[in-house]
């Protein structure tokens, strides 16, 4: 929540530079979409300060436009019900919009209904950016991809207050008709969101492809099983006698059978009584969407599916048949995290030091991530445990699958269980209908890093010693296992060894996990290193707050070398903003830190200076020169690539190397 009022002040501020004609530095704050997006508004002439929505389709119009849209809206009601299911009492709705991003169906709370309505948020309404401006409609309609607009990013101030999620709907040509959106209150905001749209905006696409192979009756039957077989979900056409008129690829793979063997054949006879309850779905239902199955195969082996069955209507209208579409659980939750930003961000080059133990460090992490075994970090708070976690998955082969960050120590004792391993529907009191997948699930492909893992419940331990030792996982009230693929990388700052010997961490699983363990250093333990990060630190925050910090004094980097810094990195960084913060200049002295860090400053300074961040001119008559000759010897040393050594130091290769024959021609004299 103070994440979402720190990240809306930013933008807000950002949003009435831009209003106002001022120069706007957006780096780190918005993307380059949204500010394209202001742009175009700008250059349209789009009241940004409009109270409400400025065109709204008159009774008669209306009526014309929903018949229009009659099939789009009767196939997207379902997905829409269901996506509203997922959101319903949490302050959102569910609106579905034409090409022309007129509103033609909403569904949601009446506290947002209300709200939305004081400004025109009405069936017929436009929402096309050059009349509403950037918004999560219009705005996708433009670039033909799914969009998030947070709060202030929208251009028009009325909505400030939501966010919108939107994805585009498409014919089987690939043109778009629509947009499903989800909007809520920016408080509420989630990147979840934007998947679960985007999920429900793939299977509505899917519907469309399979009505127009089998109603359009111009289609020869080679291009029909060509648009069929072009679906990467499993589907299975049957008439109203239970015979398998058609299926494509995919399903041919799932019941590890050809066509040949199955076209013809009874359903039930295929699927077999082992599969009564999918069966039963599908014959008693006239229309499905997205409802959870569990299939046994003929191996014998089971696979998680979500179900969609709807009629096959001729042209006359008349129901010859059902089309059942099969989406595999692993691949829907894999396109959700994705869309929910469930991924990695750094790398090991943007691990900073030149310090011989951290390198080490470094060059561990990077052998970790060449395995798949699992790894635990050790190490104080503050000390970039969280980035070599996401450094080691972007390393890896797991590296384009999800990657999702748990802090152990965050979740209350009673909730854990369920967060990580999820739960069935009506396993609890206000449990979510349907259940809700836990993070081993989302994370199923992937990497989960577990930081805090020595605040997690015993209880609980014993269940991650089983997802360890059988990859699988029971939901809470389910009766049913689920296998999952999800390695796992650790972390903790608490001493291990000791809570085995409390007993408050269970030995088998510390075994489990202390496979690949890799103690992080202490930045007290590698203060060579602050002068480099310093430099690192000011040129990222100075940019994301537009400063330009052309001078650091040698009294600041002496005070920083002199305390002993038990936050680590973390509290570094946050030291070196607050002073980019409040500089009075473009200089930082030592009088911007807190006072702690004042000690020792009555012993004699060291001669050190970081000129300018934005020139390329080396101070003269300090130690800079020695400090960077040492770090660049420490990091040959430690067989670091050369590449990766300029992006450090922030120098060029051709630098690097006249620095290096400069050592080396040293060396020799």
């Amino acid at each position: 929540m103070d994440d979402l009022k720190l990240k809306y002040k930013e933008v807000l501020a950002l949003w009435k530079k831009f209003i106002n004609n001022e120069p706007i530095n957006y780096s780190g704050i918005i993307s380059q979409d949204i500010l394209s997006g202001w742009e175009r508004c700008k250059e349209l002439d789009v009241d940004p300060y409009m109270q409400k929505v400025a065109f709204v389709l008159d009774r008669d119009e209306l009526v014309v436009r929903l018949r229009k849209n009659e099939e789009l809206i009767e196939v997207c009601t379902p997905f829409m019900e269901n996506l509203y299911a997922l959101v319903k009492g949490s302050g959102f709705i569910v609106a579905l919009f034409d090409s022309e991003g007129f509103l033609l169906h909403i569904i949601g709370d009446k506290n947002i209904l209300d709200n939305l309505t004081i400004g025109n948020f009405v069936l017929g309404s436009c929402w096309r950016e050059e009349i509403m401006g950037t918004n999560g409609v219009g705005t996708v309609l433009n670039t033909g991809k799914p969009k998030q607009i947070f709060a202030c990013e929208h251009y028009a101030k009325l909505a400030h207050k939501y966010t919108c999620s939107g994805a585009p709907l498409h014919n089987p040509n690939g043109d778009v008709i629509g947009v499903i959106d989800v909007t809520g209150f920016y408080y509420n905001a989630n990147p979840h969101t934007l998947g679960m749209a985007t999920a429900a905006a793939t299977a509505i696409d899917n519907i469309f492809v399979v009505k127009q192979a089998f109603t359009q009756c111009q289609i020869s039957e080679n291009l029909q099983k060509t648009v069929f077989s072009s679906i990467p979900e499993a589907l299975i056409a049957i008439d109203n006698n239970g015979l398998i008129t058609l299926l494509n690829h995919n399903a041919e793979k799932m019941l590890q059978r050809p066509s040949s063997q199955i076209l013809g054949e009874n359903f039930l006879a295929v699927f077999g009584p082992k599969n009564d309850h999918f069966i039963s779905l599908v014959d008693h239902n006239r229309a499905l969407t997205d409802r959870e199955v569990r299939i046994t195969l003929n191996n014998g082996m089971t696979a998680d599916y979500t179900l969609t069955c709807n009629p096959i209507l001729s042209p006359q209208k008349q129901v010859t048949g059902k089309i059942i579409i099969l989406t595999e659980i692993k691949r829907t939750r894999q396109l959700v995290t994705s869309m929910m930003g469930a991924k990695a961000n750094f790398f090991f080059e943007d691990i900073i030091g030149g310090n011989p133990s951290f390198l080490q460090n470094i060059e561990l992490a990077k052998i970790a991530a060449g395995s798949d075994s699992n790894v635990l970090l050790l190490g104080q708070s503050g000390t970039g445990k969280d980035i070599f976690a996401q450094a080691i998955h972007n390393k890896s082969y797991r590296k384009d699958s999800p990657y999702l960050a748990i802090n152990c120590a965050a979740i209350p004792r009673d909730l854990i269980a369920s967060e990580l391993f999820g739960y069935e529907e009506g396993a609890f009191t206000g449990s979510k209908k349907g259940g809700n997948p836990g993070k081993f699930e989302l994370a199923d492909g992937g990497t989960i890093f577990l930081d805090e893992i020595g605040e997690m419940p015993l209880e609980s331990q014993s269940t991650l010693l089983r997802v360890i030792e059988e990859k699988t996982i029971f939901r809470i009230g389910a009766k049913k296992i689920r296998h999952v693929d999800v390695r796992i990388i650790a972390a903790t700052n608490k001493n291990l060894q000791e809570e085995l010997e409390k007993r408050t961490f269970r030995a088998d699983l510390f075994y489990r996990l202390n496979v690949f363990t890799i103690k992080l250093v202490a930045l007290r333990e590698r203060a060579d290193d602050i002068p480099l990060l310093v430099k690192y630190f000011v040129k990222n925050l100075a940019r994301k707050n537009g400063k330009q910090i052309k001078k650091i004094h040698p009294d600041f980097i002496t005070a920083l070398k002199n305390h002993s810094w038990p936050g680590n990195v973390r509290e570094l960084q946050n030291y070196i903003e607050r002073a980019v913060n409040i500089t009075p200049n473009n200089e930082l002295a030592a009088n911007l830190l807190p006072l702690e860090l004042m000690k020792g400053l009555h012993k004699e300074p060291e001669k050190f200076e970081i000129e300018t961040v934005s020139s390329e001119k080396v101070p003269d008559e300090t130690n800079l020169e020695e400090i960077e000759r040492n770090l660049i010897i420490n990091m040959l040393n430690a067989t670091c690539p050369r590449k990766e050594i300029a992006e450090k130091l922030g120098i060029s290769r051709t630098t690097l190397y006249r620095k290096i024959l400069q050592i080396t021609n040293q060396s020799r004299l």
